[in-house]
């Protein structure tokens, strides 16, 4: 399949004439071919439109026909073989590797949501029988959840396939019956336009109208509110900077109609160090926390940003065995110029923060795009009186906080934002002090480990990837994990509606087979 530079409006290749892009190669700085036109507001109209002229029939095929959509996208996925992680690669710096394993896993959100449609929990097929004697009498009641109508999926810089065109956001949306339209990420425009023909060509192999899925390419911030601003969108999708999500979810608010904005932002995922684990296996869990630090040049919105441990001997061990793993890390190339540059600067402003030193860093960078690991230390009164020190710097450093006891520990965790991550290391004897964080680490954030590292997010039906602001912008959803469909589904009761206009999901006799709650009770097939 060739790359052509054209952004896909429903069924239609169309070359933008808003100014030109080119994708970078961050391990290089060469500017790679071809030309990609940006479109602007005409484009976004028109792919708006038909979106909102496909939604009513989209949203009325059948689970299975949409999980069979999503099928037909992994096998076009896959299909592209060695041409997507090529391109993938020059356009991130992301070794081969890397990206064949998240090729894999776009490849599974789409089953996974293919698996969902299937089981038909995700509709809540609710049914209260009519109560005629009762005083009042109540009515016949039934409800379902439908789709919430088409939703704009923003591409993210630091996943170009697991976060991006065919990511998380598209897959629940399109599960959902919502038609997508993308906004790539200008980082990776080629491996997005790869995608994007793969779900082109599915929507005409399944048959279904052509505004079930658009791709638009834009320069500026114009085209990104123009998206969200047109009145046929009615969610968002999002994986970014805060300020970047942030002037979405104004955008979204000043609309005559305002929509909601599944924006994910910031996280710094905080990992306590309790004690008797640490007096245990201060070395080992040193060593591994360099490990997941560095995982990816660092910038997974789990990387974990900040250790709290108590002061000590156990914590100087920790800090010296996590600052011998350091010194073996070599630089990492990141994902774009922009993303090295705020890297940079966040450094900086770290280290010359008042109360901070500076412990250590990895292997110095040698290329361009290439970011040297670094550990900062400071005490839980200063990270308590600064703010900047909550920043999150995306990239491979981490802040080591050390507290003079319990009590301190228990208030840098009730001074956190929000989280998409809390860790815990801990032994047995630590449970009585756990007890005590977890009340606050479950208001802080939306996913909790132990003995673990927050680096890597299963894709599966349990998976929480949310949290309270400035983690996301909704701590009520989740990106990640079966239950993202919620997103983009919203409930509708039906009052005493003739059995020959019900829906087939609520119909007596229950010909789609589904578990449903009736008259209180689940009752499954």
């Amino acid at each position: 399949m060739n790359i052509t530079g054209e952004m896909l409006i429903g069924q239609s290749a169309v070359r933008g004439t808003e100014g030109s892009l080119r994708a970078v190669n961050p391990a290089t700085n060469e500017t790679i071919a071809p030309d990609f036109g940006a479109g602007g507001t005409t484009e976004v109209a028109r792919a708006c439109a038909l979106a909102q002229q496909a939604f009513d029939s989209y949203r009325a095929t059948t689970a299975q026909q949409r999980a069979e959509f999503l099928e037909e996208i992994a096998n076009g996925i896959l299909a592209l073989g060695p041409t997507l992680i090529e391109r993938a690669t020059q356009e991130s710096g992301l070794p081969t590797a890397r990206l064949e394993g998240e090729r894999g896993r776009t490849v599974g959100q789409l089953r996974l949501f293919a698996s969902v449609l299937r089981t038909g929990n995700y509709l809540g097929a609710t049914l209260d029988s009519a109560l005629p004697e009762r005083t009042p009498p109540r009515s016949d009641l039934r409800l379902r959840k439908i789709a919430i109508g088409p939703v704009a999926v923003f591409g993210a810089s630091n996943f170009p396939l697991a976060f991006s065109v065919a990511g998380g956001d598209t897959a629940s949306a399109l599960a959902a019956g919502c038609p997508v339209v993308v906004k790539t990420h200008n980082a990776h425009p080629g491996t997005s336009e790869l995608v994007g023909r793969a779900i082109q060509q599915a929507v005409a192999a399944c048959k279904l109208p052509e505004g079930v899925f658009s791709l638009i390419i834009g320069t500026g911030n114009e085209v990104g509110q123009a998206l969200v601003s047109h009145p046929a969108i009615k969610a968002v999708g999002f994986t970014g900077s805060r300020h970047g999500g942030l002037a979405l979810m104004r955008a979204a608010a000043q609309r005559r109609e305002p929509i909601p904005v599944y924006a994910e932002m910031s996280s710094i995922n905080p990992m306590f160090l309790l004690p008797h684990a640490l007096a245990a296996r201060a070395s080992k869990i040193g060593a591994a926390f360099v490990d997941s630090l560095t995982m990816g040049v660092g910038q997974f919105c789990t990387n974990p940003g900040l250790v709290i441990g108590l002061a000590g001997e156990h914590l100087a061990q920790f800090q010296e065995a996590a600052l011998q793993a350091l010194k073996t890390k070599a630089a990492g190339t990141m994902l774009t110029p922009g993303i090295h540059g705020a890297y940079a600067a966040g450094i900086e402003r770290m280290g010359a923060a008042a109360g901070v030193d500076t412990l250590g860093h990895g292997q110095p960078a040698t290329a361009p795009c290439a970011a040297q690991a670094t550990l900062f230390a400071t005490d839980a009164a200063t990270f308590l009186a600064t703010e900047q020190l909550e920043d999150e710097i995306f990239g491979p450093s981490s802040l080591l906080v050390s507290c003079k006891d319990e009590d301190e520990m228990r208030a840098v965790a009730e001074h956190l934002a929000g989280q998409l991550t809390a860790t815990l290391q801990l032994d047995e004897q630590d449970h009585a002090l756990a007890r005590k964080l977890l009340p606050t680490l479950e208001r802080k954030a939306g996913r909790i480990l132990v003995n673990g590292f927050p680096t890597g997010v299963e894709v599966s039906y349990a998976m929480v990837h949310g949290g309270p602001f400035p983690a996301t912008s909704d701590s009520r959803s989740t990106s990640v994990g079966a239950t993202a469909i919620d997103r983009f589904l919203r409930p509708v009761c039906y009052q005493d509606l003739p059995a020959a206009l019900l829906p087939a999901e609520l119909q007596d006799g229950n010909p789609s087979g589904l578990s449903r709650l009736v008259d209180g009770k689940y009752i499954t097939v």
